[in-house]
């Protein structure tokens, strides 16, 4: 009986859920060599683009997860953005805007750009999973490092950081970028 490798991928990456795993990590885990990963990765990335599949193999940093699609991403804001579900602030959107150009950052880098504490936005960005600790500052007090996770790309619609939108000409200010990337998000006051 042949093993069902596609199958048992799926599975694999499901599992990793945000971690992901590398190539290295399915090969030992499927017992194949790089080029059978090669070709089962291929064929699963196949499957999944078809119009009649919701899900996506994106690679990031060197490590493949399981996705929704892009193209999909409106119905996913439409199901977060629910009453259920709370909404940004105009902080947390300038917040979140400032880390995914700059990334990473500390805290402090965060406040200096945005020229007011941004303790609360950071704990509502990272209890929505939008962004995650990443490490630490070298340095006096050795400061959490902040980036954004595949959750935001993922509920943004973005296959990599590389897809955020240009900032406006003539700044270097991420948080002018809120409101040209965040535009259709609502906002809540915090």
């Amino acid at each position: 009986m042949e093993v069902p490798y596609n199958s048992i991928l799926e599975g694999l990456l499901f599992a990793a859920g945000d971690e992901g795993l590398t190539k290295k990590q399915l090969m030992h885990a499927l017992e194949l060599g790089e080029e059978e990963i090669n070709a089962e990765l291929a064929a699963l990335k196949e499957a999944y683009a078809s119009p009649n599949r919701g899900l996506s193999i994106m690679e990031l940093k060197g490590s493949y997860h399981l996705t929704t699609k892009a193209e999909h991403a409106a119905y996913h804001r439409r199901l977060l953005d629910s009453p259920q579900n709370s909404k940004l602030s105009q902080a947390a959107l300038e917040t979140l805007a400032i880390i995914a150009y700059k990334q990473p950052l500390t805290r402090i880098e965060v406040e200096e750009v945005r020229g007011v504490k941004s303790e609360r936005p950071i704990q509502t960005l990272t209890a929505r999973g939008f962004i995650e600790e990443n490490g630490r500052k070298e340095g006096i007090g050795r400061p959490i490092l902040y980036v954004t996770t595949l959750a935001f790309l993922a509920y943004f619609g973005l296959h990599s950081l590389d897809d955020l939108p240009p900032l406006p000409e003539g700044t270097e200010d991420p948080e002018s970028a809120a409101d040209l990337f965040f535009e259709d998000f609502p906002a809540d006051p915090e």
